[in-house]
């Protein structure tokens, strides 16, 4: 049963630390197994992917055969129906769509006319995604990760999907197709990120690696950051919902649901100034629980990391959500964008009652890769940003060197760097 909370509850601030803490320590020995798996890559290359592959995903592989084939994607976009293939295709338009908007270009101004200086903005050479695979295989990802990439201009992406046993997921593959990603091995776990990050006989290296993964994947990712660039470290999903008694209980206690089914340690929260509202999305949650398929799933994440929140007005409401920085905020209230200029801190913000967070995570446009866990106070979602770098531009003439150099030398010296002063102050010399 979803727990009821108040902010003046004695026990709250210990109740509310469980739910913030949930997930933040790996299980003994991860960092020590993955680890071992980095370095067996390195050294064995092809041979360790494939060892483990069998180990962990029961499927043979060999060089010839772990990269997906044409015919196999022909194959799976032949397999799914024209509505799903449409929808997928709707989906990727508008998500290349709202980046495109993201889109910065190479620029260049001059400083008193003698200074040139500009930022030079190019896309990176090679990315890597992964998508998770089997059943729980999730083609939203692929086009969250991928369009981007290719709006950007990345050259090559390359995506890595486990398959267990050798299931394929047919969305998954069409979804890759849709999105122009540009090849696919059938590889996944601490491994595929090892492989990505340092190159393998037949998987090439990358220069960053984005997309979502289990305990494993993600500490891959932060073990391999410096070789290559990461996304971000994502921790478990969450969703703050904040509402002034408005809107339908049933609506709303879905979407909490919807963050419930992800995993055990999801954490879906209401905070709502209205205790009768309350007590009805209370009562819905257990109702739409029982109807759930995935209600093993998400029981446990209701009972340990659930919670209804009752406060005195908006205000405080909104003063909590700052200080947690969700990664999913609704607005279910009468009028979200009287509230929105105070909102500081979200991963994404879902304006009133019809515009439930399951819209951003398939089709609205923006990303769902979403900073969690508090790190909405520093991290975006992912953009067209994270597929690019830039470079700074300076060229100083003659009379932008005289102008500019006496300050030069100056600082040069004020830290002791002799030879950085003396190569201007050479140019300098009549």
């Amino acid at each position: 049963m979803i727990q009821t909370l108040r902010f003046s509850d004695p026990g709250f601030a210990e109740a509310f630390r469980k739910i913030e803490e949930r997930g933040e320590t790996a299980p003994a020995g991860v960092v020590e197994t993955v680890q071992a798996i980095i370095a067996d890559v390195r050294t064995r290359g092809d041979q360790a992917v494939f060892d483990y592959t069998v180990r962990f995903d029961r499927l043979e592989l060999t060089a010839a055969t772990v990269e997906v084939q044409t015919e196999e994607i022909d194959q799976a976009l032949a397999t799914i129906s024209a509505e799903s293939r449409a929808a997928l295709e709707l989906a990727a338009k508008r998500i290349a769509d709202y980046h495109r908007k993201q889109k910065q270009e190479t620029w260049i101004s001059t400083d008193e006319a003698d200074v040139l200086l500009g930022q030079m903005v190019r896309p990176l050479d090679r990315v890597g995604i992964y998508v998770p695979g089997g059943k729980a295989a999730y083609p939203s990802s692929v086009l969250m990760n991928a369009v981007p990439a290719k709006v950007a201009g990345v050259a090559e992406v390359i995506m890595v999907v486990p398959m267990p046993g050798g299931e394929v997921n047919p969305f998954v593959l069409a979804a890759a197709r849709i999105a122009g990603v540009d090849r696919i091995f059938k590889i996944g776990g601490a491994q595929a990120v090892a492989a990505l990050a340092y190159g393998t006989e037949s998987i090439p290296k990358v220069d960053k690696i984005t997309g979502p993964g289990n305990i494993y994947v993600a500490t891959a990712k932060q073990l391999v950051f410096g070789k290559v660039d990461i996304d971000m470290i994502a921790g478990p999903s969450e969703i703050l919902i904040i509402n002034d008694g408005s809107g339908v209980p049933a609506h709303l206690a879905a979407d909490l649901l919807g963050q419930a089914e992800h995993d055990e340690l999801a954490s879906s929260i209401l905070i709502t100034t209205d205790e009768d509202f309350a007590r009805q999305v209370a009562d819905e949650v257990e109702k739409q629980l029982r109807q759930l398929s995935r209600e093993a799933i998400a029981r446990p994440s209701i009972d340990r990391y659930g919670a209804i929140i009752l406060a005195q007005d908006l205000n405080e409401a909104i003063d909590f959500s700052n200080r947690i920085a969700p990664e999913h905020l609704e607005l279910a209230v009468d009028n979200p964008f009287e509230i929105l200029p105070r909102i500081r801190h979200a991963g994404a913000i879902f304006m009133g009652h019809h515009t439930p967070e399951a819209a951003g995570d398939y089709l609205a446009g923006p990303n769902h890769t979403l900073p969690t866990g508090g790190t909405a106070r520093f991290f975006s979602p992912l953009s067209l940003d994270d597929f690019v770098k830039k470079s700074s531009i300076v060229s100083f003439s003659p009379a932008g060197l005289a102008r500019l150099g006496k300050e030069i030398v100056h600082i040069a010296e004020l830290e002791g760097l002799q030879a950085h002063a003396r190569s201007v102050s050479l140019r300098l010399e009549k």
